[in-house]
């Protein structure tokens, strides 16, 4: 139910970037936590719904640079996790240098 509460204001209230509001905005307007908009966009997302965002917000993208521009940014989020994975993985070496058992 959230997702489809989300996804009727943003093509309503946010067609295109020109009309994005902030995560902050939507969480106040529609009722709901910054966790919960978040995985309800994933969701919709998932669902092949063009919800697009940037650092100033979401909205429902009109055009396809304007998702071209989302996959842009969620896959420099992608790299930058495997970056922390990586370093995390690596930093598992101090442990086993001191004989801890790790789960790895």
């Amino acid at each position: 139910m959230q997702n489809e509460k989300i996804l009727a204001y943003l093509e309503g209230s946010c067609f295109g970037k020109a009309n994005r509001a902030s995560g902050t905005e939507l969480e106040r307007t529609l009722h709901i936590s910054g966790t919960c908009l978040r995985k309800q966009v994933n969701r919709l997302r998932c669902k092949e719904h063009p919800i697009a965002s940037d650092r100033s917000g979401y909205f429902y993208a009109t055009n396809a640079d304007e998702v071209y521009d989302t996959i842009r940014q969620l896959k420099q989020m992608v790299s930058g996790l495997e970056a922390a994975i990586s370093g995390l993985e690596r930093s598992m070496e101090r442990f086993r240098e001191h004989g801890e058992a790790g789960h790895g």
